[in-house]
């Protein structure tokens, strides 16, 4: 699906492609990498590049064109493998030709786009529309690592009350989520120092990037500091399974040497051998006394040696 919108003066959609407009490409289909190669010109394979889910953030030059991959968040589902992770956003400019591509719709340009609408100003160039995307991109990895932080501090309640293995997976694929982001926001900061220098920038631009360089490295400090709260808190509660699983064979061995004083009494007496006991009418209740005798000053001791 493609849309056309007209960033000047205010973000207004438009029905076809005019010089310096914006061409907004989402989920493409045939249709549109025909018109993005045939009408507009564009190196087909930057197409599969930015459909490769795992290509990192850079960019290419190639006769005119500059071709961008950024890396933006994306939520994927709550209950999938790794519910957050990354995809790669194209931005291809040349000349009075601004694209974008992407191969999911994502809430990210959907808000940009709002957010944009309500700014009421519009972009000034092309590397005014980079630079945006990229402060959009850093604001939301914020909001989605409060988002994750809110499910981790969720998990640590309900593991507080209860070690469940549906909580621990759960904190265990926020470890991957986490593991993107990072690796991502690295990216994004790399490409971002070399586009300084590849786009024109003025003023206003300089104290844009200044404001996307403050959210990148909130953003990636944010990540940082969420990935040791979850290193430690799966590190943490390990540590309580493995000390619960070690109190429960203390307790079952304490048992078991517990009822083999019985067993073994028992065992003595109920052998096929001479041990002055067999004709005696005393000699099965003082076995029985004996049984019980022992299980008693077994438990006692066990009991003091805090081993039950």
């Amino acid at each position: 699906m493609r849309t056309f919108w007209n960033f000047t003066g205010g973000i207004k959609h438009i029905d076809a492609w005019q010089p310096n407009c914006w061409v907004q490409v989402t989920c493409p289909v045939e249709d549109d990498v025909h018109y993005l190669e045939n009408e507009l010109g564009m190196p087909d394979y930057f197409l599969s590049d930015v459909a490769d889910t795992d290509e990192r953030a850079r960019y290419d030059l190639d006769d005119g064109w500059l071709m961008i991959i950024l890396r933006i968040p994306h939520l994927k589902s709550v209950t999938s493998r790794s519910p957050y992770t990354t995809i790669p956003l194209g931005i291809v400019i040349k000349g009075d030709k601004i694209i974008t591509i992407c191969h999911q719709e994502t809430r990210m340009m959907l808000d940009f786009i709002n957010h944009q609408m309500r700014r009421g100003e519009g972009f000034n160039d092309a590397a005014d529309l980079v630079f945006r995307t990229f402060l959009s991109a850093s604001v939301w990895y914020l909001k989605y690592l409060k988002q994750v932080s809110g499910i981790i501090e969720k998990a640590k309640r309900d593991l507080d009350r209860h070690i469940d293995n549906k909580d621990l997976v759960n904190l265990s694929r926020l470890q991957d989520s986490l593991t993107y982001f990072a690796t991502s926001i690295k990216g994004n900061e790399t490409l971002l120092s070399k586009l300084k220098f590849r786009l024109p920038v003025d003023e206003l631009d300089a104290e844009l990037i200044e404001d996307v360089n403050i959210e990148m490295n909130q953003a990636r400090e944010t990540t940082s500091i969420y990935i040791n709260i979850l290193n430690s808190t799966m590190d943490t509660y390990a540590n309580i399974i493995n000390n619960n699983m070690n109190t429960v064979m203390r307790l079952l061995t304490s048992l078991n040497m517990i009822i083999m004083f019985p067993t073994l009494i028992t065992s003595m007496f109920g052998m096929n051998l001479i041990n002055g006991m067999e004709t005696w009418a005393g000699g099965f209740p003082v076995a029985i006394i004996t049984c019980i005798l022992s299980t008693v000053i077994s438990l006692f001791w066990f009991k003091r040696k805090n081993w039950l």
